[in-house]
């Protein structure tokens, strides 16, 4: 099987991908650790296991390739590993605890974390981001027992560690965390100038209209070229209420307008939502008026939420934005939705997220 290295100047000789120099030094990181995972363990009845090697925890600007070199180095390691999203697996986390505590364990998070560290030697993370109080008091004996139990961890986040959870409740509570982080992954920035998931977008439509099967078939070019197709659904959890995202990957959701406007959701969902990704797929915006005026007015806190986190939108509508909402109650305060969907489109929008 070839490296991470052998794949990653493979692919930049065939032309597949262009030699970054900060993508360079990530590759030589991840070498590092898939060397270190490949050497073979102590096995014997009463031996404790090895700690695990070094992580790394990765963080920059979105586009950067992050979530690439991610995907190329879970596909290239020859020990068991698993390639996750952060929310989805802390969700898992939160379920495996529930049906422990229903047995009447008394430490709910001890058989979760040995069902891991029984089955896997690296877990690979993308988008790690704590907003919620009941996965910050966790993280840590998480990760302590993940580490002790042999399992390395790679991460990706937007974030430095020291800004994580930054202004949560008791947050006191979580500085040790992030103590563990720098002791025992390589805290790496990938401070690279380029922003190739801009570059995939520069130059393309972003705004599709009318819904026709041809504005569908774009949706799924573009849909198809930043995920490769790849793709599963996403669950958030706000507020101990459960909100699925149907397909997600690398960052990248995709959704109808019914399935976020149609649907009793809020401000707290869609901030939910613009936090854990940095591009939205939003399929079958419908005319706006006073017939389906509660959707209309979740558009809007949706629309406000993706503006203020400068998160890309894609879409198909009925109509231009302009013309999206043109009669009935909300019409008038409708344009400056109207306005921030064209500015939106604009090219570079969202760089400076």
């Amino acid at each position: 099987m070839e490296s991470v290295r052998e794949r990653y100047d493979r692919l930049v000789s065939e032309g597949t991908l262009t030699r970054d120099d900060a993508q360079d030094a990530v590759v030589d990181q991840l070498e590092r650790l898939q060397r270190d995972l490949a050497q073979p363990q102590k096995k014997g009845l009463f031996r404790k296991k090895v700690e695990a090697p070094k992580g790394l925890y990765l963080w920059g600007g979105v586009g950067r390739g992050k979530s690439m070199l991610m995907d190329m180095f879970a596909d290239t390691l020859s020990v068991p590993n698993r390639r996750v999203h952060f929310h989805a697996f802390m969700q898992e986390i939160h379920a495996g605890m529930h049906k422990a505590r229903a047995k009447g364990v008394e430490d709910a998070l001890a058989p979760v974390a040995k069902d891991i560290t029984d089955s896997l030697r690296c877990l690979a993370f993308d988008e790690m981001q704590i907003t919620d109080i009941t996965d910050a008091m966790i993280v840590g004996r998480l990760f302590e027992a993940l580490f002790q139990g042999g399992v390395a961890v790679v991460t990706t986040s937007n974030r430095v560690p020291d800004d994580l959870y930054k202004d949560g409740l008791n947050r006191q509570l979580f500085l040790p965390f992030i103590d563990l982080l720098k002791e025992r992954m390589v805290i790496h920035e990938m401070a690279s100038p380029t922003d190739y998931r801009q570059g995939r977008l520069a130059g393309s439509p972003t705004y599709f209209t009318p819904i026709n099967p041809e504005a569908r078939a774009k949706i799924n070019e573009v849909w198809e070229d930043l995920t490769n197709g790849k793709s599963e659904p996403l669950t958030l959890v706000v507020n101990k209420r459960e909100v699925e995202i149907p397909a997600f990957h690398n960052g990248v959701a995709r959704a109808s307008f019914y399935d976020l406007c149609g649907r009793p959701l809020g401000a707290a969902d869609y901030l939910a939502l613009a936090q854990a990704a940095r591009v939205l797929v939003l399929e079958n915006i419908p005319q706006l008026s006073r017939s389906n005026f509660n959707e209309a007015k979740r558009f809007v806190t949706l629309i406000d939420a993706l503006y203020e986190a400068k998160v890309r939108l894609i879409c198909s509508a009925a109509a231009a934005p302009e013309y999206l909402y043109v009669e009935g109650e909300g019409s008038f305060e409708f344009e400056r939705t109207a306005s921030r969907l064209r500015e939106m489109q604009s090219e570079g929008w969202g760089k400076e997220a």
